[in-house]
């Protein structure tokens, strides 16, 4: 009997490598980032031969890459991406601690404030791992490095798609490395530059209908700093915005003895990039402990990285009745969240078992559309959460998902019972690491205990 995984979907059946029955042609990935070396890692069991070109240098060190600078800044690893890439390379969760990382319990070292209180703590347990991005994406780089029939060549830049002569198929791609342009021609390319992706663009100037894309404006912008952490302190500190606060932060452990933490505001209230006017923004949020251990253990240094973000873009590939045959498109490229939520690595994760699964069912046949369609299964959940919160605010701006305002309205009620009831925590918590779907919050059990009345 098939052993199937509960994470963003109770219905996503694990990774196998025994679906895979045997091995032809050529696969290329562009973009080195988690959602890029994920997907080149499926396609190892599909094509004989995968290369990921990227156009950042990718030394064998945790350093931010200029094309991701965003990475300076807090990046969860939920427990659905981290159950996929232990999967995936057996080990992973060790290869992350040997290298720096930490293991927390969310239901012991955590305290997240919402609703005006903190959340009561569970009484299952909860792990999470903790690092920085670089790290995350170090540790997943040298094991895909590992795979015998994966290449990866950096400093090449992406230039355009390779089409073939009587159709609009994509065939391969051009890239430019040291002056020199060449062509790599590939059975399938997977487009994973992320948010900035051009498909949609090439889709146009080549006669093919254009994706819809919903935005919904947040302007968050956040700013993050390094503080001297004690070598066996591992509290974690999350503070979510709640009309009328718009102001949050996070603190997690991280490698080098530091935490990482981030604090961030939306719609205008923007935490400031230098070291009095971040401690300051620390000792506006609602629990002390933020401003407690930059006073007590000091920043680790004065850089402090801000970064702006300012709209969740969802790209609605899955609705678009004909694609050219050879490409697909993966992670921020057909949907980027609210960072504050901490979902792109996951929902990477996910979306590169989906392609799996759909190679195993019928290989490349119609892929694009089979694929679109199953990863938007796993996009709906992860954009709920996100445009859902953002809506809180009457300031946000773009297409509100129906229901958004009573499934708001439910939620409120649901964590202020979490203050004081450990199991309704418990459960939101597992959908927050994308253990459990949004719609485990409504199971009976769940809303008997939101709904009665408190004693």
């Amino acid at each position: 009997m098939r052993r199937e995984i509960a994470m963003t979907l109770a219905t996503v059946p694990e990774y196998g490598s025994a679906q895979t029955t045997r091995k032809a042609g050529h696969a290329v990935v562009a973009g080195a980032g988690m959602a890029g070396l994920l997907a080149a890692r499926v396609l190892a069991d599909h094509f004989e031969q995968v290369m990921i070109v990227e156009k950042d240098s990718l030394p064998d060190a945790p350093v931010t890459r200029k094309g991701v600078p965003q990475a300076n800044h807090i990046h969860n690893l939920h427990e659905a991406g981290r159950r996929t890439l232990e999967d995936l390379f057996p080990g992973f969760s060790e290869d992350l601690i040997a290298a720096g990382g930490n293991r927390i319990e969310i239901n012991s070292d955590s305290r997240v404030f919402i609703e005006g209180d903190v959340l009561a703590h569970g009484p299952g347990r909860l792990p999470m791992y903790c690092a920085s991005r670089p790290l995350f994406e170090l540790v997943t780089r040298r094991r895909v490095d590992d795979v015998d029939n994966i290449s990866l060549r950096e400093h090449c830049q992406f230039i355009d798609y390779i089409v073939g002569e009587t159709a609009p198929n994509v065939e391969g791609i051009s890239i430019r490395q040291d002056g020199r342009t060449e062509e790599i021609p590939a059975n399938l390319v997977v487009d994973a530059t992320g948010r900035t992706s051009r498909t949609p663009d090439w889709l146009a100037e080549h006669d093919y209908p254009t994706p819809t894309v919903d935005e919904v404006h947040i302007d968050v912008v956040y700013s993050t700093a390094l503080v001297n952490r004690p070598v066996d302190a591992q509290q974690t500190r999350v503070v979510l915005p709640n009309p009328p606060r718009k102001r949050g932060g996070g603190m997690f452990p991280v490698e080098n003895g530091r935490w990482m933490m981030t604090l961030f505001g939306v719609h205008g209230e923007h935490a400031p990039p230098d070291p009095e006017g971040f401690a300051d923004f620390a000792a506006s949020l609602p629990i002390p402990d933020f401003k407690r251990v930059i006073d007590e253990y000091g920043l680790a240094s004065e850089m402090i990285e801000q970064y702006p973000f300012p709209s969740n873009k969802r790209v609605r590939y899955e609705e678009i009745d004909r694609f050219p045959d050879g490409l697909v498109v993966v992670g921020d490229g057909i949907a980027s969240f609210n960072p504050i939520y901490g979902q792109g690595m996951s929902v990477a994760a996910l979306e590169a078992l989906q392609l799996h699964h759909v190679l195993a069912a019928d290989g490349t046949d119609d892929l694009a559309h089979r694929f679109f369609q199953r990863a938007e299964t796993v996009v709906d959940d992860a954009w709920m959460l996100a445009v859902g919160s953002d809506f809180q605010f009457p300031q946000t701006t773009g297409p509100k998902p129906t229901g958004t305002d009573l499934i708001n309205k439910y939620l409120s009620r649901l964590l202020r019972k979490a203050r004081t009831d450990g199991k309704v925590a418990d459960a939101f918590n597992r959908v927050i690491i994308m253990e459990e779907r949004p719609t485990s919050l409504f199971r009976p059990r769940i809303l008997w205990r939101v709904l009665t009345p408190s004693i």
